[in-house]
This record gives C-alpha cells, structure tokens and sequence, in this order.
C-alpha cells in the first residue's frame, strides 16, 4: 500500500469521533421528530439519548475496525464495502423487528429506530472514505 494511502492513526480517530458526533446529531433530528409524531420514548428507548448515543458510538466503532479489517485484506475493497455496507445495514434493521410486538410500540417510532441506522451509515461512510480509503481496482 502506498504511504499517501495509509491512514494516520489520529486522523482515523478524530475521523470516528466525527462520525459519532455528527450521527448523533442526525438521531436526535429523528428522535425528536418521532416523538414529536407520537412516538412514547419510555416505552421505546432507543429514542432515549443515552441509548441512541452509545448504540450509535459501537455502530460507528464495530464499523470502522470492520472498514479497515476490509481495507487490508480484502482483493478489491472499494468493491466489498459497496456490496457490504446496504447488506448490512439492511440487516440491522431485524433488531429493531421484535418492537413491533412490544406493547405501546408505534410504528413511527420502529420507523425512526430504523432511520437511525441509516443515518449512522449515511455519516460514518463517507468519513471513512476519508480517513480510510479504499483503493479500487482498474481493469487492464
């Protein structure tokens, strides 16, 4: 791998704090608007600050360790990450699927739960394309 293509390891730091902070953000907009759409954060708490926060910080975290786990060894990252990443968050979505039987549960509030993942991943990829990029391959 050439230098200029090595992360800084304080780059890809502040590049994951970033990320957290910024997402974070995003989920407090969809918390709010959930609840402000009747959404009951007591009995979803995963709208509650402290549970989106920390769930966004190990998402964006478990994320960039398995970003740079792909980097490294993968034959053609750019290509991996693009098939990987929608599959991924498509999957996240099945743990928000069990709330649609918790009592007081409403959908708008199970909707948000999933926007939430799609914000982290919306935020955290482009950053890591950033502190973390991935090489394509060019056909000969």
């Amino acid at each position: 791998m050439p230098a200029e293509e090595k992360p800084g390891t304080g780059m890809v730091v502040l590049g994951v704090v970033a990320a957290i902070v910024i997402a974070s953000i995003g989920n407090t907009v969809v918390s709010y608007a959930a609840q402000a759409l009747g959404a009951d954060p007591t009995v979803m708490q995963g709208l509650q600050l402290q549970a989106y926060v920390v769930l966004t910080a190990a998402g964006v975290i478990i994320a960039a360790f398995a970003w740079a786990s792909i980097r490294k060894r993968a034959k053609d990252p750019a290509r991996t990450l693009g098939k990987l990443v929608p599959i991924v968050v498509a999957v996240s979505f099945l743990a928000d699927v069990p709330m649609f039987f918790l009592p007081g549960a409403s959908v708008v509030g199970i909707i948000a739960l999933m926007l939430m993942h799609v914000v982290v991943a919306a935020v955290a990829v482009p950053i890591f394309h950033r502190v973390m990029p991935v090489r394509t391959l060019v056909a000969a």
